[in-house]
């Protein structure tokens, strides 16, 4: 049975306040930290998405074998969390989660004194994590180019080891905002750390229990960016986005900049209205590469010609998210094309057809990604749950913004 959902919207005019989900990326961190602080600390804001439920869930779980579902962070950062508070458990996922590679934080882990098994394929959840004796060592190289959730893992377990850890990190750093959001959560819970040129050092400290408030989320605000471009007539205010934002993601400000919406930043979050868009625009996805989905449905749909580089972690994402890309920006007359080794090009093609069905790959993403095409004309999303992963009440805000939301079930 395909549940599809139809999306349309009547006239194109988008005004009004739409109240965001939390960040599931600051949640998660918070709750990894807190738990290590000795769970006395407040956290506020938390978000709704089924990965921070999930994780809340979990470590609060005495049960030896843990699900985490399809949910990359709670997989990466328990493995740590479990492995260094010395606890036995078995860690799995979804199939697609067990394709995911996480054999770099495994071998770190290991180095450490942490027992770690894989149940299945080498490199591959399911584990079993079976207690932490301790090595001693204090230095550890790790590659930092495939995915920056192995860094923030090891980071947030550091000030438990008694010698501290010394991080080198190796090849070019993936989303490197993310890893200093990391540094700044265990700064808020009372833990000092440096990064100096490739190398992160973080003394054996304790953590502190604290109060902490998880701001909006700028992932989910990319979504409503790409929607004021899209619209004939658009002033939007994103409630609880701060200008100082720890996010990575906030670079959809910059990018959105030359793709049509101007950003006013206002003590309750930020204002976008339309502004004049450029027809031939290049962006490095290596820090925000949860934003490439939003840009290339935007450009497929607007005309607008775009090269992307930075692109690699989303091989190993929810999905295979270039091939997604690649398959539904075809549906669009629009061809995305990997011309040289990391250098993406996609061109303005045929824009309209007269049906539009996308495909969201069980990933969340997708769906929100290609959502804001409807202001053009109708379109269908298969699968449209899917958001809950991140945003779970993304489709009833569209509804209360205008758009006709209808779900099918065949």
């Amino acid at each position: 049975m395909i549940k599809t959902l139809t999306l349309s919207h009547p006239t194109g005019i988008l005004k009004g306040r739409v109240q965001l989900p939390a960040s599931k990326s600051e949640a998660n961190r918070a709750l990894i930290i807190a738990a290590l602080a000795g769970g006395e600390s407040e956290l506020q804001n938390l978000s709704e998405a089924n990965d921070t439920q999930l994780l809340q869930k979990l470590l609060q779980s005495d049960s030896e074998t843990i699900d985490a579902e399809d949910a990359g962070t709670v997989m990466r950062f328990l493995t740590a969390y479990y492995a260094i508070t010395g606890q036995q458990k078995t860690l799995t996922g979804t199939e697609r989660m067990c394709q995911r590679p996480i054999k770099v934080l495994v071998e770190a882990l290991q180095e450490l004194g942490a027992g770690i098994a894989y149940l299945g394929e080498e490199g591959y959840p399911p584990l079993r994590i079976s207690g932490f004796k301790g090595s001693g060592k204090k230095h550890l190289k790790v590659r930092s180019d495939i995915s920056s959730q192995y860094i923030s893992a090891l980071l947030m377990v550091a000030p438990m080891l008694p010698e501290g850890l010394e991080l080198e990190l190796e090849g070019k750093i993936s989303s490197r905002p993310y890893i200093e959001m990391t540094l700044a959560l265990m700064k808020h819970f009372g833990v000092e750390a440096s990064f100096a040129d490739n190398t992160i050092t973080v003394p054996h400290q304790v953590y502190q229990p604290a109060i902490f408030a998880v701001e909006s989320d700028w992932s989910a605000a990319s979504y409503w960016y790409s929607m004021v471009a899209l619209a004939k007539e658009a002033d939007i205010t994103l409630l609880g986005l701060r200008e100082d934002s720890h996010q990575g993601d906030k670079a959809i400000v910059d990018i959105m900049r030359r793709l049509g919406v101007h950003t006013e930043f206002k003590a309750e979050g930020v204002r976008l209205t339309k502004k004049r868009a450029e027809k031939r625009v290049a962006f490095d996805f290596s820090n925000c590469p949860d934003l490439a989905q939003t840009v290339v449905a935007l450009c497929a749909t607007s005309g607008i010609a775009v090269e992307m580089t930075g692109l690699e972690s989303l091989r190993i994402k929810e999905t295979d998210r270039i091939q997604a890309l690649q398959i539904e920006v075809l549906g669009m007359g629009v061809s995305l094309e990997e011309r040289t080794p990391g250098i993406f090009q996609m061109n303005p093609g045929l824009l309209r057809r007269p049906e539009l069905c996308f495909r969201t790959y069980q990933d969340h993403r997708m769906a929100m990604a290609f959502a804001p095409v409807a202001l053009l004309q109708p379109i269908r999303i298969q699968d449209p749950d899917v958001v809950r992963k991140s945003y779970p009440r993304f489709w009833e805000n569209l509804a209360q913004m205008g758009f006709e939301v209808l779900v099918n079930t065949k």
